[in-house]
């Protein structure tokens, strides 16, 4: 599961329920303080639509070997249909692919296993102690929660007993459909298709977690407290005031507007969440503590590996790991490698 929060926040504990599950690296940066009133900003830019191109290659040369990157971006316009012919002409010359950097999570549960856990999983998203939202968020962000919910979400109260990371997870996707957009990779299938009709080789470039006791875990995150407050706040702060740059990278991103990319970073909420989960004792427990810098140096080791042994390598990184200045193709120009924009 890919580019979504809900994923990225349910990659430990969805991972135990069925079959290996993918949680995209957050961006890299710093988090800026969230501002404070609940005024609600709605400007939402009107989203493209039809077929567009999407951004250019980026290129990283060593001697005559060269690594394509396409940066991802998420989310996009709903109705888009990426033109994705010179991606597939790229991917299928290729003596490698490179797949998304990322964490996955293997339990060794099989499908009618897992399904039996799915109780306990629904139980764990709840709040410890049957607690509803209002008890455990602070008033003035609860009195901010409340408009935020009722005209994304409705009226109904099916959310008011969830965590608050995952209540404002499913806010924020409800707020990015309800806008005409959409998450999820729309570069992913047309790679991995490609890659299978030429039989390339995939290098995963992916951090492993192993959890030997799902119902355990389980167990632990359903009777444990979570810092996720401020991952709440942030959500929050981005659906106030950011869906109208939302639209606007994402039109950037389907006409190939990298002007725009660089003047509009993207709000780096995923970090502020994912420390809920990369933090403590169960963190610690599972291996995923430093997870980003452990995902980031398996990254890089994959594309040496690869510009070292192939002419040509395809590969795709989030759109902040592409232009950040501490990005992964940043840290590939530290090392002396040649990096060509678009």
């Amino acid at each position: 599961m890919r580019g979504t929060i809900v994923g990225a926040c349910l990659a430990l504990l969805l991972g135990c329920t069925a079959m290996p599950v993918r949680a995209q690296v957050s961006e890299s940066g710093t988090t800026a303080p969230a501002p404070a009133g609940p005024d609600i900003v709605d400007l939402r830019a009107v989203v493209v639509s039809g077929a567009q191109p999407g951004p250019g290659l980026w290129q990283v040369h060593h001697g005559d070997h060269t690594l394509y990157v396409l940066g991802e971006l998420s989310p996009l316009p709903r109705d888009m249909d990426w033109m994705s012919g010179e991606v597939e002409a790229v991917v299928a010359r290729s003596q490698a692919v490179i797949a998304a950097p990322g964490i996955r999570v293997e339990s060794g549960v099989g499908r009618l296993r897992g399904m039996l856990l799915l109780p306990s999983l629904l139980r764990a998203r709840r709040n410890p102690d049957g607690a509803r939202l209002q008890d455990v968020v602070p008033p003035a962000l609860y009195a901010r929660w409340q408009p935020l919910k009722a005209r994304w979400l409705g009226r109904g109260d099916r959310v008011e007993r969830w965590r608050p990371i995952l209540a404002a997870a499913e806010l924020y996707e409800s707020a990015i459909k309800r806008s005409r957009l959409r998450q999820g990779s729309v570069v992913q299938p047309v790679v991995a298709r490609v890659a299978k009709a030429h039989d390339i080789p995939v290098i995963e470039a992916e951090v492993e977690i192993r959890i030997d006791d799902p119902k355990a875990l389980l167990r632990e995150f359903g009777g444990a407290p979570l810092d996720d407050i401020p991952c709440f706040e942030r959500m929050l702060v981005r659906i106030e005031r950011d869906l109208q740059h939302m639209g606007q990278r994402a039109n950037a991103w389907a006409v190939g507007d990298i002007a725009t990319l660089r003047a509009l970073p993207g709000e780096n909420a995923y970090a502020v969440c994912m420390r809920t989960f990369t933090q403590g004792e169960l963190a610690k427990r599972l291996g995923v503590e430093d997870i980003d810098r452990r995902v980031e140096a398996r990254w890089l080791e994959a594309g040496e590996a690869a510009l070292a042994q192939h002419p040509t390598t395809f590969a795709t990184l989030p759109m902040a790991l592409v232009l950040g200045e501490h990005g992964y193709l940043a840290k590939l120009a530290a090392k002396g490698y040649v990096v060509e924009a678009p």
